[in-house]
């Protein structure tokens, strides 16, 4: 990820230039405010101790309290969470809430846990890191291989060491103890908006063919919204394999499958293409919706599809997104793409606060209106700069930051 990194100092750059943000401002946002790197120690089965080790990122707050999410994976690092909490700055900036970016996570490969070591792991980073989070300071949320339930754990945990109930300083929980209707698909439900607003500037006919790369929560979740709105999947790959049907997959009966053999691959309901990738797919669409730089130079000449949706964080290198701009393909960048789920997050705060919960209608009607609203302001930039849409979005992220912090008289 500190690939990852240098690409956000690259894009602030090019941003700096464009709008001539001052230097007081600029030099603020080249690294985060606070990254905090603990230790874990958690008795195993066994009776050994083994210490995990984590971190906690808080880029920028100058919009409001820190935002971003928890991730329990083998590859994490420090330089991983502090590219992430940029993103999360900008992402939350994009779409005009009033939060800054954070994230967190811990060096683990959950699998490898059993659930009594899985939740002494969860409230042991909750304790390592509660004296710098609270729901007026730093909200975290679920990532990469966290849950509802690692959420509740953490928020017990919290509350347990505050003494008193504040169910706003943790997001992604389960609805019985303070949960948002139609968060656990919000982040595709997101990507479906903004995916409409897009099909409606290139003109693209409806439905449209849809490959999706990924076929974890947000990229299943993705697959079965759009087919629900008459959109035709035509092709999923994975980390195993990918699968085609041109007449459209049965979503469902395809996650029943990965559910029960751990990939795509050997569906019966398609043709196998062993290790072949969706992106050579005829589609109207591609979704990104798996790792960072999956698509780069040696594969981004290959890809058919005239509009991409990024689903996933950071999924296409710097060169790839100059050969994607040269093909005439538009590329509608994660900060906003996944920002859905950041979006339904910040309701779950404002539902805590208010101790007043919304109906799933009510939550989605909020969320078309953001982020649709937030495509539209992207495009007026990009329309204004002349530039392509991720460098739009930059600039109308860092103008909000920008703005913030002049207002707090840090330039």
């Amino acid at each position: 990820m500190e690939n990852a990194y240098k690409n956000f100092l690259a894009s602030l750059a090019l941003v700096k230039n464009l709008i001539q943000l001052e230097d007081n401002i600029y030099n603020q946002l080249l690294e985060p405010k606070r990254v905090l790197e603990v230790n874990i120690p958690v008795k195993m089965d066994n009776g050994k101790i083994r210490i995990f080790k984590g971190f906690r990122a808080q880029f920028n707050d100058a919009r409001g309290p820190f935002k971003g999410g928890i991730r329990f994976h083998p590859n994490v690092s420090y330089d991983e969470v502090r590219a992430l909490s940029a993103w999360m700055a900008l992402k939350t900036a994009v779409v005009g809430i009033p939060l800054g970016g954070g994230k967190g996570g811990v060096i683990v490969d959950p699998r490898e846990l059993s659930e009594r070591e899985l939740e002494s792991l969860s409230r042991g980073y909750m304790q390592a890191v509660y004296k710098i989070v609270g729901p007026e300071s730093d909200i975290p949320a679920p990532d990469v291989y966290t849950d509802p339930r690692i959420m509740g754990w953490m928020l017990d945990e919290y509350e347990k060491i505050a003494g008193k109930h504040l169910p706003g300083v943790i997001t992604g929980k389960p609805l019985d103890i303070g949960g948002s209707a139609a968060r656990s698909y919000s982040t595709a439900q997101g990507g479906l908006y903004v995916l409409e607003e897009a099909m409606k500037k290139l003109q693209m006919k409806s439905p449209a063919t849809v490959t999706i790369q990924g076929f974890g929560n947000a990229g299943y979740n993705m697959a079965k919204i759009l087919q629900k709105n008459g959109h035709k999947i035509i092709a999923v790959s994975d980390s195993r394999g990918t699968v085609v049907n041109c007449m459209g997959l049965d979503v469902d009966d395809l996650y029943r499958h990965k559910q029960k053999t751990g990939s795509v691959a050997n569906y019966m309901g398609a043709e196998e293409l062993g290790f072949a990738h969706c992106f050579e797919q005829e589609a109207d669409i591609l979704v990104p919706a798996a790792l960072e730089n999956s698509i780069h130079k040696g594969n981004a000449r290959e890809i058919k599809a005239k509009l991409i949706i990024e689903l996933a964080n950071g999924p296409i290198t710097p060169e790839a997104d100059e050969i994607l701009v040269d093909m005439g393909v538009l590329v509608v960048p994660d900060i906003l793409a996944n920002a859905g789920g950041v979006t339904v997050s910040y309701f779950e705060q404002v539902q805590n606060a208010y101790g007043y919960y919304w109906e799933e209608k009510d939550v989605l009607q909020k969320l078309k209106r953001i982020m649709s609203l937030a495509f539209n302001e992207i495009w007026v930039k990009k329309e204004e700069y002349k530039v392509d849409m991720r460098t739009a979005a930059y600039i109308l992220a860092v103008e909000r930051i920008a703005r913030a912090m002049e207002d707090r008289g840090m330039a």
